[in-house]
């Protein structure tokens, strides 16, 4: 299934070219190369990984100049090997030039997150459990950091504080109780909103399951915790492990029978995949050579 890229994407990018050019342009490419130059340009994947933000580059490039060709040769949620050609353009050398490094920050920042969500889904396949993203995302890029996500096979969690309540230790510290914070959100925001409630105590956990909550959250429990906490649960509600999520420990925190694991690195700390563009004369179609 294809995923759409969000509304808001075309106003990211007009941000990002508006931070890198203001008013005034590519200084070093309208110094350098002549009017009229034009050029073929490949994107490449320089390291193994999962793929998102292919349909990015089209709108970073057709951003910069509508008369560019773009040609993908691969598509956002694919694994591709190091050295494998993503996408192709043609056209104007400046304008390749000038929106080669955006284009570039985009495509490596959200493949990175992509590939790092797909190997936590691989690590737990067969368990049940899904992976999630959290609200731990870069200001403005979160729509498009959750994309990511999504294309390299995780979850979203809530988009934001509008979309869902989640009750945390903050919150119950200035409120009477966990019944109370309850029954407050539900009686906001009604029975079609999702009200989740986090715990870290099994003495939480039983107020919680006393309450018309919809999701419990078990932070930073061992396994053998998240296994207990599982059991007394049963059906009544759905489960999600958060805090200390690895690759080295997913798996087995997965095993302990959780639905979703919410995973923060994901989308805060996960590298970037290793992407370049290098131009090709576009009338020879030789690597490197300037027309």
């Amino acid at each position: 299934m294809t995923i759409p890229l969000p509304s808001s994407t075309p106003d990211v990018v007009a941000r990002a070219y508006a931070e890198d050019l203001a008013n005034i342009g590519d200084l070093t490419t309208l110094a350098t190369i002549p009017e009229g130059h034009r050029s073929r340009a490949e994107f490449v994947a320089r390291s193994s990984g999962c793929m998102a933000g292919i349909p990015l580059i089209e709108l970073c490039l057709e951003y910069i100049d509508p008369e560019i060709v773009c040609r993908p040769m691969a598509q956002d949620g694919e694994l591709v090997q190091a050295g494998t050609v993503i996408l192709e353009a043609s056209g104007a050398t400046r304008s390749l030039l000038s929106a080669e490094r955006v284009a570039l920050n985009f495509l490596g920042r959200l493949s990175g997150i992509a590939t790092a969500t797909r190997a936590f889904v691989d690590i737990v396949a067969g368990t049940g459990a899904a992976i999630s993203d959290t609200r731990k995302t870069t200001p403005g890029l979160r729509a498009l950091e959750k994309y990511s996500v999504a294309v390299g096979g995780g979850v979203n969690h809530r988009m934001g504080l509008y979309d869902a309540v989640l009750i945390k230790d903050n919150h119950l510290a200035a409120t009477e109780s966990i019944a109370d914070a309850v029954s407050k959100a539900r009686m906001l925001v009604g029975p079609d909103i999702v009200v989740e409630v986090e715990v870290d105590t099994f003495d939480q956990l039983a107020q919680v399951l006393a309450t018309d909550a919809d999701i419990v959250l078990l932070d930073n429990m061992s396994p053998e915790d998240l296994r207990t906490a599982v059991g007394i649960v049963g059906a009544a509600l759905q489960t999600e492990a958060s805090g200390g999520i690895t690759l080295h420990n997913v798996r087995e925190v997965a095993e302990a029978g959780v639905d979703v694991i919410s995973v923060g690195w994901l989308t805060h700390s996960a590298p970037a995949l290793d992407v370049a563009m290098e131009l090709v004369r576009e009338r020879e179609g030789l690597r490197g050579e300037p027309t």
